[in-house]
């Protein structure tokens, strides 16, 4: 068996390189990359599509051993029927499309699957759930993003007998940047939180591999999640693999 391959969600963005200025690009933090490759795999960048739909996903998702539904800007509000909140930020409709069908191919499957930061809350609302749009509002503080680009940093405490429980123990500090978080997420157990009552992970209890938190585990250094995700990967991959 080859190293499992793992897929990590993208931007389509602007970026500029050497002498090309302002080019699209399908652009990811390379924290991601390195934290797949470092725990043994390969790792596969997937840019979006705004026509992405659940068979575009499957086909995709039939190449890849694991997926990471990664971090990014707030998923529409209008997809989990809410009005939307002055912070929100300006929605991309291609991220939506195509991790939203990712979310909901995987569903049922043994597919491992890793939602960070959006990539939860994706998941969430793929399964009906809602999010909660300005979080301070709710909590009346700004430590889980404390500023723009600046990371804030919490304890978070699992929830016994969960699989993250089992990955991370019963506390740790997380790296964390988000305004939103989840509100109600069906089909999913509460496996952590924060002390101010933020939902800050969830799993799927009936699933192979199928985990979501919301702080950024690819900013720290601490690979365990990764190792986790991987690990489960090569155990698909390998029930997979034709028998000689």
């Amino acid at each position: 068996m080859g190293r499992p391959v793992i897929g990590i969600t993208a931007y389509v963005e602007r970026a500029s390189w050497g002498h090309w200025v302002d080019v699209p690009g399908a652009l990811i933090p390379h924290r991601y990359v390195r934290h797949v490759e470092d725990a043994g795999a390969l790792a596969v960048v997937i840019p979006p599509r705004e026509d992405a739909d659940e068979e575009t996903a499957r086909e995709i998702l039939e190449r890849l051993d694991g997926i990471v539904l990664a971090g990014g800007v707030d998923v529409a509000p209008e997809l989990y029927a809410d009005e939307r909140h002055a912070s929100v930020q300006a929605s991309r409709p291609d991220r939506d499309s195509t991790e939203l069908a990712f979310a909901r191919a995987t569903a049922g499957t043994d597919l491992p699957v890793l939602g960070i930061c959006r990539g939860m809350q994706v998941m969430a609302v793929a399964a009906g759930g809602r999010l909660e749009q300005h979080l301070p509002d709710r909590v009346g503080h700004d430590e889980h993003s404390p500023a723009p680009a600046t990371y804030g940093s919490h304890p978070v405490r699992t929830v016994a007998g969960t699989r993250l429980a089992g990955i991370l123990g019963e506390e740790v500090d997380v790296p964390s940047y988000h305004h939103q978080s989840v509100l109600t997420h069906p089909g999913y157990a509460a496996s952590a939180w924060a002390d101010d009552g933020t939902l800050e992970a969830m799993e799927d209890p009936d699933a192979f591999f199928r985990l979501a938190v919301q702080w950024h585990p690819e900013v720290g250094t601490d690979p365990r999640l990764f190792v986790a995700l991987v690990a489960a990967a090569r155990v698909r991959a390998e029930r997979r693999s034709p028998r000689g």
